[in-house]
């Protein structure tokens, strides 16, 4: 029966360390990759709840507090149509951000080892 010492483990430890280093690339591309764009996608829905944005559309044409003359029409029509162009352009806002994160998530490792890269050529 073989004994566990110093050499045993810190042989086991260094092979986990380079499949660590080995398999990250793999994981920043693939299985990180996914889980970073379903969490853009539930911050971007969260928001779009938060904002109210579906439910201010559907409604545009209802007229605002049973004011179903011409002028409260009218006046509710301007009034949900601001709120809904607002709450768009936060919106659109929120969808910009969320891709440059995306695109800065794609190319971080990449700029990592160009940086890297030109230390080591200085």
């Amino acid at each position: 029966m073989m004994q566990h010492n110093f050499l045993t483990y810190s042989v086991k430890i260094l092979l986990s360390l380079l499949f660590e280093i080995l398999y990250f690339p793999i994981w920043w591309y693939s299985v990180g990759l996914l889980r970073h764009i379903k969490n853009i996608w539930n911050f971007l829905r969260n928001q779009e709840r938060e904002l109210g944005f579906h439910v201010w559309a559907k409604n545009i044409l209802v007229p605002m507090y049973g004011q179903t003359d011409w002028a409260g029409r009218l006046i509710s029509f301007l009034v949900r149509l601001v709120q809904v162009l607002g709450r768009g352009l936060i919106l659109i806002i929120w969808l910009f951000f969320s891709l440059l994160a995306l695109i800065l998530w794609l190319a971080l490792p990449l700029l990592l080892i160009a940086a890297l890269f030109f230390q080591v050529l200085k």
